[in-house]
C-alpha cells in the first residue's frame, strides 16, 4: 500500500504547521509578559505541546519529501 501524501494533504499539513508556529510564538510571548503564575504555567504547557506538534508535523513532512 502506497503511504505517500497527496498534494492537497501536504498543503494542509503545511497550513497546520504554520498555525502551530503562530500558536507557539503567541504562547511564548504571552508567557513572558503574564503576571499570573497559573496563566504562565498554562502558556508554558501550551508552548511545550506546540513544540511537540511541530516536531511531529516536520517529521511527517520530512518523510514525504524523501
Amino acid at each position: 500500500m502506497d503511504q505517500t501524501l497527496g498534494v492537497h494533504e501536504t498543503l494542509d499539513m503545511h497550513e497546520i504547521l504554520m498555525f502551530k508556529n503562530i500558536c507557539l510564538t503567541k504562547s511564548a510571548t504571552m508567557s513572558a509578559i503574564a503576571q499570573d503564575p497559573a496563566l504562565k504555567e498554562l502558556l508554558g504547557q501550551d508552548a511545550k505541546q506546540a513544540k511537540q506538534d511541530i516536531e511531529q508535523l516536520m517529521s511527517l513532512l520530512g518523510r514525504e519529501e524523501k
